[in-house]
């Protein structure tokens, strides 16, 4: 940082560097400001509301002190100091990414030739924490899945792996559900065919952002488990063929379930799921409990139906799946807002149960990123 400037109205300032003027807006800065009276300094929340701060604020005055970008405000008559490094990270002076379809900065698309990311962590290391947990959780973040093994075989021992990175969430199954073969099966899940790679529970808004499944018996022939990255399947879709992406992102199907008294879900949300700046945020497949689809127009219904079997072809293809085997003791977790899972059918001999649960990727994230930061900070110091 060379130096600061101040536009003649003062309704922003610029920072100056060897790659030039990056500017930041009055009202911007005083809304951001970092001292006492403005953030709490035990959780760093807002102090104050927008309409605290006056709608004809300006900057004053702003120079470079002792290493801070130091500001006034008027009609306040308040000085702030900012960190020059902390104002360029949250820079937003600079174009915008506009593709549309692309991933966020911190995941790794995959597919079948990715068998490396299948490798399991040891759940006693991971109990530990430390790098290890550091780790695992970063790599569930990136790829959007991650297996575990040495978890003790027992009811309720998944549970447990949640508590590794936040909290269970109850459903209509319950705190867990029981995948094994039943009679009258409320559920296809809980039969012994195979199940082709999905996402769990659409017909929820929102759908449970994580799914834990933990190996009790598996001496049944067959039943290995597939992953999908939705992810690149979606990205593969659009470098196919744009219209039919953009068909599945616009429009709206719709999701439902009504298996057991008193529960009828219902959910409405596109197959593909963008933000408003076109990132790709969400897929949502699962042709069990796609309802009847109603929000596509006339003309385009036939286009849909040609681009969500493509989508179907692409999930289904095997150079797209990386497929293992859960023995007991094993388990795995899904991002199910983008990893699609599947099962092969196993016989119906011998025994195949694992249990299952749902949690939410913001407690594993919130982690993740505590942990990465204090190592930051670890190394910094």
């Amino acid at each position: 940082m060379t130096r600061v400037t101040c536009d003649p109205t003062g309704q922003f300032l610029a920072l100056h560097s060897s790659t030039g003027p990056t500017r930041f807006h009055a009202i911007w800065l005083r809304d951001n400001a970092p001292d006492a009276a403005s953030r709490s300094p035990v959780n760093g929340q807002r102090l104050h509301c927008l309409q605290d701060i006056p709608t004809d604020t300006f900057i004053k005055g702003a120079r470079l002190a002792a290493g801070k970008v130091s500001v006034t405000f008027s009609p306040e008559e308040k000085t702030v100091e900012y960190d020059p490094a902390w104002l360029m990270k949250n820079a937003y002076d600079r174009p915008s990414a506009t593709d549309r379809g692309r991933t966020g900065d911190d995941l790794k698309l995959w597919d079948a030739s990715h068998t490396g990311h299948v490798k399991a962590a040891d759940y006693a290391t991971l109990r530990a924490g430390g790098d290890a947990l550091a780790g695992w959780l970063d790599q569930l973040v990136r790829f959007g899945f991650g297996r575990i093994s040495g978890v003790p075989v027992v009811e309720g021992a998944l549970f447990d792996i949640v508590a590794l990175f936040g909290f269970v969430r109850e459903t209509n199954y319950g705190r867990h559900f029981d995948v094994r073969t039943e009679v009258n099966p409320t559920n296809l899940a809980f039969t012994g065919l195979g199940l082709q790679a999905h996402t769990d529970n659409p017909y929820r808004d929102p759908v449970p952002t994580l799914q834990v499944l933990h190996c009790l018996e598996s001496s049944a022939a067959g039943g290995e488990n597939m992953v999908v990255d939705g992810f690149a399947a979606a990205t593969r879709l659009r470098a196919e063929n744009e219209y039919w992406f953009d068909l599945l992102a616009d429009h709206c199907a719709r999701f439902e379930y009504s298996g057991e008294a008193g529960v009828h879900l219902t959910a409405r949300q596109p197959i593909i799921g963008l933000a408003p700046d076109g990132e790709l945020i969400s897929v949502r497949f699962n042709n069990r409990s796609l309802a009847a689809v109603t929000d596509v127009p006339f003309d385009l219904m036939g286009d849909w139906y040609a681009a969500y079997r493509r989508l179907g072809e692409i999930i289904d293809d095997p150079a797209m799946q990386i497929a293992f085997r859960l023995e007991p003791g094993e388990a795995f977790v899904v991002d199910n807002t983008r990893v699609l899972h599947a099962r092969r059918g196993y016989s119906g001999t011998g025994t195949r149960w694992l249990q299952g649960c749902y949690a939410d990727k913001d407690g594993l994230r919130s982690l993740r990123d505590a942990m990465l930061m204090a190592k930051k900070t670890e190394a910094d110091a």
